[in-house]
């Protein structure tokens, strides 16, 4: 499905979003020389899947709409536990935290519409479809685990296992997207790089924590 110019222009701001984000915990990771779980990676990361949530839907992508649909409160749960919420007004608390739910309403208030615009377009074919779902799934899967790995430490971290899924996630989104014409999609995954320097700065640090531990 073509769309307007400004619709890949907004899909291209989102991602422009999202690699601005790893770009800064990149740069401060490579700074410390371990894995850096900054404040302005999760705000960045709301803001981006707020942009991309539009995008999803104006282009009719159930997987997009899927994806950001998987990390967005843990988004917000990261920003929550930083403390950042104390900064800012309660009202942009409150926006952010029922946009999904807005989302949702507009597919319960007409079911079959939504059914047949995003389940059964004729530019994803249903196999193209679950695979893209599949690859989103994949993708945003590293948000929940790096939740259940922070929750259990009281504190924000971005471990190993989040870069691993988000490079086998990533792979499958720009071969997606290749294949669905939906180039916005393909680049934005650039920051696949950023996501394999960061397991190799997980790696190094695992090995340099690994004497202590024998030691302990």
């Amino acid at each position: 499905m073509n769309s307007p110019a400004w619709v890949y222009l907004l899909g291209l701001t989102g991602m422009a979003v999202y690699g601005l984000r790893i770009l800064i915990q990149w740069y401060l990771s490579e700074k410390s020389h371990a894995v850096e779980s900054p404040g302005i990676y999760w705000v960045l990361s709301s803001i981006g899947a707020v942009i991309l949530y539009i995008y999803g839907w104006l282009r009719k992508d159930f997987s997009i709409i899927f994806g950001e649909s998987v990390g967005y409160y843990i988004y917000m749960w990261n920003i929550g536990i930083m403390g950042l919420y104390k900064k800012v007004p309660r009202i942009v608390f409150i926006v952010q935290a029922l946009f999904p739910v807005v989302i949702l309403a507009l597919i319960v208030k007409d079911i079959p519409t939504f059914t047949q615009t995003f389940l059964k377009n004729k530019d994803v074919p249903p196999l193209l479809l679950a695979y893209g779902v599949l690859g989103q799934f994949t993708y945003e899967i590293r948000s929940v685990y790096q939740l259940v790995y922070s929750y259990k430490r009281k504190k924000s971290v971005l471990p190993l296992g989040h870069w691993v899924l988000a490079i086998i996630g990533s792979s499958m989104i720009i071969s997606y997207g290749i294949i669905r014409h939906d180039w916005v999609l393909a680049i934005g995954q650039f920051s696949i790089f950023f996501s394999i320097r960061n397991l190799m700065l997980s790696v190094a640090a695992l090995k340099r924590d690994r004497p202590d531990d024998a030691t302990s």
